[in-house]
């Protein structure tokens, strides 16, 4: 098969996967191709989707690959899709960073942190597909482990956790007096 045939399939499958694709799902379904092959080709499309002001990026997130509206386009996309951006409470977020760093975490041992009944905002981190219970925890009452998901890493534009700001990383971050709600959106490329 021919370079420009195999670009022709990647580019087909990011535009209709519904997350991020990884190198090694690609080259499961492009039979005959190496690794090498894949990579070069995914850094290739990175290269021209990142430059000749194209409207999409190919960004790496989550362990793979995905298609993203260029930031410079975010107003317009936003604008077309008539929709506020997701907003999270100040009290989510904080639990959600608790998670994150501490993972995994007991519901008691994130309370025991903030100082606060934690239920509802568990819930709602839930429902958004942004933790899991990943395991439950070897004592008494076996409470469930929380730990975050892909669609966590996606919206924040996280290739992996590591990838998480450091504390001294986060001290030279100005961050707005915040009141009540804070809108969510992936940050970098939307």
């Amino acid at each position: 098969m021919e370079r420009e045939d195999i670009k022709s399939i990647i580019e087909s499958l990011l535009f209709v996967s519904d997350g991020p694709l990884t190198l090694h799902r690609m080259q499961e379904v492009i039979d005959g191709t190496s690794k090498e092959e894949v990579v070069s080709v995914v850094n290739e499309l990175q290269e021209e989707l990142g430059s000749n002001r194209r409207g999409i990026r190919l960004v790496e997130v989550a362990g793979g690959y995905q298609m993203r509206t260029a930031k410079v386009n975010a107003d317009w996309v936003k604008k077309f899709l008539g929709g506020r951006p997701a907003r999270m409470s100040r009290a989510t977020l904080e639990t959600l960073a608790i998670i994150a760093y501490r993972q995994p975490i007991t519901k008691a041992e994130i309370e025991a942190i903030r100082g606060v009944d934690v239920d509802g905002v568990i819930n709602t981190l839930l429902e958004r597909d942004l933790i899991r219970a990943v395991a439950r925890k070897d004592v008494p009452g076996r409470p469930f482990l929380y730990g975050t998901t892909q669609q966590f890493l996606e919206l924040f534009n996280l290739k992996y956790l590591s990838h998480l700001p450091t504390l001294k990383e986060m001290e030279g971050i100005n961050l707005p007096n915040i009141k009540e709600e804070i809108p969510v959106e992936s940050t970098g490329e939307h």
